[in-house]
């Protein structure tokens, strides 16, 4: 049983200010494989003070001292990679070949981004149109209060803690305590990095304590929060009283278009897939696939054969397979919404209720197709964050993009077809943060957000470190009368 009952705060581990531990759980076999501690008020206090100390001197640091930083950092991610995939794979049933390949991968990938992004990021610009007697700069917004979900750990952590202390900000992170042993992985990657104490504190626990008294503490100025539309609503009212940034990454009901005249096949199989990635567990998955009716009955027989190949397996075996769910509760959740599927009349051609045939244990969860949904059953509206896709028939372009955006969420969407003045149009037409076409990749450096109850602000690249800065208008910097 590992046991990571410290916190990190201003350069050391040490132990909470009251005792209070938590068992982490494998949700591969129910059982428990470390132990962390919750933390409290007076931990986020002792946090919060370091880092507002450690801020003045921070603030001040060169763009070539935060690099060199960044490279050591990445380094020692780079050295450690496997430790944090064993650790991603034990604490949210990540298969491990995923774990490593694309979990714990997609934090060496945002890292050398943000490598690129700092070095070419202007700080200080003249305003355009006054002849330099106008000067914009951007600065640190201060102390930074960093909540991170449990589905992709290292892919949200890195995309947080990293451009916050690129812009010379010092932070609090809190991971989430369903999958907190990774995060503790990363502070001690940054505790060999050599980074001055104080710059990044890490504090476990949960979101009704530690989480609200972040969102809620003077001493920090603003919150960065990635999780449930719920608990960003929640996040943000705390926030109100003392009028902190916030910015929030939170849920999706991606739709994935289909036109007829798309590699129908191919479009398909790689909309199943992507659903059933990270056993369904991604904010930004496609689980609304919408198809034009001319191919309509093809695209389920194709989804229904690919959810019926996909095999689910311990996520310590190696090869391509789906994990379990990361707890119980989410288990739960899933089952109750594939249940509600079939009660309010969706058709289901693959999947459904109980675990698959060979597991008596482990959040496994059967990969589930509906076809025949409408828009407005549950299984369409919710996000379900689990591997079931949802099936949707339309029979015009305008049609589609009319379902497509009848959704109170907007992080992605899908465009599927040979047409590249379609793909134009559509694309614009879409009320998301990200579209992508024909199986593009998002880069890293890209922007990743939404609209409407997706959250507010963008993180990747620059954009995410323009999140962390305040801009400063300065006016008579090179008046000639002065």
């Amino acid at each position: 049983m590992l046991r990571k009952t410290d916190f990190y705060i201003d350069g050391k581990w040490i132990a909470p200010v009251s005792a209070k531990e938590l068992e982490v759980i494998n949700p591969a076999d129910e059982q428990p494989f470390a132990v962390i501690s919750l933390g409290s008020a007076a931990d986020v206090d002792k946090a919060v003070s370091a880092a507002r100390e450690a801020f003045t001197t921070w603030s001040e640091t060169s763009r070539e001292e935060r690099l060199a930083w960044l490279e050591r950092l990445l380094a020692v991610y780079k050295s450690r990679i496997a430790d944090m995939a064993k650790a991603i794979s034990s604490e949210m049933g990540a298969p491990i070949k995923m774990a490593l390949d694309e979990q714990a991968a997609s934090g060496t990938g945002h890292i050398e981004a943000f490598i690129q992004a700092l070095k070419n990021f202007e700080f200080e610009r003249p305003l355009n149109g006054h002849g330099g007697t106008v000067r914009i700069a951007y600065e640190p917004i201060g102390v930074c209060g960093l909540i991170t979900p449990w589905n992709w750990p290292m892919n949200q952590v890195v995309l947080k803690v990293v451009p916050a202390i690129a812009a010379g900000c010092t932070v609090i992170l809190k991971p989430s305590e369903i999958a907190p042993i990774s995060s503790v992985i990363f502070a001690e990657m940054v505790d060999t990095s050599g980074l001055p104490a104080g710059v990044f504190n890490l504090v476990n626990g949960d979101g009704p304590t530690v989480g609200a008294a972040m969102s809620a503490h003077p001493g920090i100025d603003m919150m960065s929060f990635t999780g449930s539309t719920r608990a960003g609503v929640a996040v943000t009212k705390a926030a109100a009283d003392t009028v902190k940034r916030v910015s929030l990454e939170l849920g999706g009901k991606s739709p994935n278009i289909v036109f007829a005249d798309a590699d129908v096949e191919a479009a398909v199989k790689r909309g199943v897939e992507h659903v059933f990635n990270n056993t369904g567990q991604s904010c930004n998955a496609p689980t609304r696939m919408l198809v034009e009716r001319s191919v309509y009955d093809k695209a389920t027989e194709i989804a229904a054969e690919t959810a019926k190949a996909t095999r689910v397996g311990d996520p310590s075996q190696d090869g391509d397979h789906m994990g379990p769910l990361v707890s119980e509760l989410q288990f739960n959740k899933v089952q109750g919404l594939i249940e509600q599927g079939i009660k309010e009349g969706a058709r289901l051609i693959a999947g459904g209720t109980g675990r698959p045939e060979g597991f008596n244990r482990g959040y496994y969860v059967r990969p589930t197709v509906f076809a025949d949904v409408n828009n407005e059953m549950t299984i369409a509206r919710e996000e379900i964050f689990g591997p079931v896709l949802a099936i949707i028939p339309f029979d015009t372009e305008e049609e589609a993009v009319e379902i497509a955006n009848d959704t109170p969420y907007g992080l992605a969407a899908y465009i599927q077809s040979g047409d590249r003045e379609r793909i134009k149009r559509v694309s614009k037409q879409l009320r998301a943060g990200m579209v992508r076409i024909n199986g593009a990749e998002h880069a890293a450096d890209a922007p990743f957000g939404g609209y409407k109850q997706s959250g507010i602000g963008r993180e990747g690249g620059h954009f995410g470190i323009e999140d962390f800065l305040e801009v400063k208008a300065i006016s008579g910097w090179e008046d000639s009368a002065a």
